[in-house]
């Protein structure tokens, strides 16, 4: 099994661009199985983030994609393409999966 080094972060954000926290995933599969929702009792539901953070780093997140268009996300996640670490059918899966998402609040 390999040992996963990024993860993906998911947040709900409130009008006043504050966030919580709603789920930490390992892998795109995990992501687009569980983590692609709005989490029942939340308030905040304005906007949705998901990021791409490396284990045990305290630096800025690899990448930051928001609701409603995740601008930018396809082209940003090439370089972990070009890497291996993902593959680009799944990229282009979570970023419809995202899209849609938000698109069918």
């Amino acid at each position: 099994m390999k040992f996963r080094k990024l993860y993906w972060v998911t947040e709900q954000i409130d009008k006043d661009g504050s966030s919580s926290v709603m789920g930490v995933y390992t892998s795109i599969f995990d992501i687009r199985a569980k983590g692609i929702k709005w989490l029942e009792g939340e308030p905040k539901t304005s906007g949705f983030r998901v990021s791409l953070v490396k284990l045990d780093s305290a630096g800025e997140p690899l990448g930051r994609w928001v609701s409603p268009d995740f601008d930018g996300m396809e082209n940003d996640l090439n370089q972990f393409v070009a890497t291996g670490e993902f593959d680009e059918p799944s990229c282009l899966q979570l970023v419809s999966d995202l899209r849609n998402f938000v698109g069918n609040k």
